[in-house]
């Protein structure tokens, strides 16, 4: 058969796996916070927890087109989790962050039929009601979770059995940065697979996935206790470095927070995940200082202003200044 008769290669190539310049920058700037802001470290882990809980989010909501409006439910389930094992004589801190995720996984496993059979407006209102419930039956159960006055009395032991965590926070920062790194490895690797790719489709045309063979439900069910793990870790993380655990771990706020993170950065990239978190929690804490009274008005209103002029977050404005950049570069060379 000539070459010209030859069957074309079909195959798509995945994504390369490869880190970027600015990716590897962007990991270099918690470290150089740790020598440049040393009073500011519990803030810093905070932020990270934040945006492992807003990564999350993402995975589900920003590459498989999944809402949520209670995913707090698996972030405070980690968190009362660890919480509970630690008032109870269990405080070995990695032990206790991986039961938070196990508790989390089981609890999104069981909730997962509910929520993706239906479409936008079902999911919302399925895990609206999923954290409601839960909120409501944490807060009867006080004599476990110490309702609305929180859970306290842990007892957080060393990391790796030499590492205690101290008040300045310095344990806390390595020990929230390493989690989120490997976490973020782990679903840089998940959303660059086949399996990612496949939420994509589901993304961007999940009726006709079936016809590829691809089975939508299975998959969505995946993501989903999988989001619910990672949720739970960062529910874990939080309860060790406080050494306390709240009733708003399970709150509504808290899950409205986390999509005002998402909508910041900018879904469908996990980097916009962690640059909504990083921002939101950091305007927070700067602008509550200035104005504790009406610190919402002015959050409110760089959310309004992120809306109206960088569509997809952050990282979609700055996307759209650079193609645009290279548009204008562009035309200038073929006028030249």
């Amino acid at each position: 058969m000539p070459n010209d008769a030859m069957p074309a290669d079909t195959s798509i190539a995945l994504p390369r796996d490869r880190w970027h310049p600015l990716e590897i920058a962007f990991w270099l700037l918690p470290l150089a916070s740790y020598f440049l802001f040393p009073g500011y470290l519990v803030l810093a882990s905070q932020v990270m927890i934040a945006g492992l809980f807003a990564m999350s989010l993402d995975l589900i909501l920003g590459y498989a087109g999944i809402v949520s409006l209670g995913h707090a439910a698996f972030f405070g389930l980690g968190a009362y989790t660890a919480g509970l094992l630690s008032v109870h004589g269990w405080g070995e801190p990695i032990s206790g962050m991986l039961a938070g995720a196990a508790v989390a996984a089981a609890f999104g496993f069981a909730v997962s039929f509910l929520v993706v059979r239906g479409q936008d407006l079902t999911r919302l209102m399925v895990t609206l009601g999923i954290g409601l419930m839960l909120y409501e039956a944490a807060n009867k159960a006080a004599f476990l979770t110490g309702g609305v006055d929180g859970l306290s009395g842990m007892n957080v032991g060393k990391l790796f059995g030499a590492f205690e965590f101290d008040l300045e926070g310095r344990v806390a920062f390595w020990y929230s940065f390493g989690v989120l790194f490997l976490l973020f490895v782990l679903m840089r690797r998940v959303v660059r697979s086949p399996f990612g790719l496949s939420l994509r489709g589901i993304l961007e045309g999940g009726r006709r996935m079936p016809a590829i063979g691809a089975n939508v439900s299975w998959r969505l069910t995946c993501v989903y206790t999988l989001g619910a793990a990672i949720a739970g870790v960062a529910g874990a993380l939080l309860a060790q470095v406080t050494q306390f655990v709240g009733l708003d771990s399970l709150g509504f706020p808290r899950s409205a927070e986390l999509v005002i993170m998402l909508v910041l950065g900018g879904t469908g990239r996990l980097y916009g995940a962690l640059l909504g978190a990083a921002i939101f929690m950091v305007a927070q804490n700067f602008v509550a200082n200035l104005n504790p009274a009406y610190w919402q008005f002015w959050l409110g209103l760089l959310l309004v202003i992120i809306v109206l002029f960088a569509r997809g977050g952050v990282l979609g404005g700055l996307e759209s200044l650079r193609d645009r950049t290279r548009g204008v570069a562009a035309s200038k060379r073929s006028l030249g």
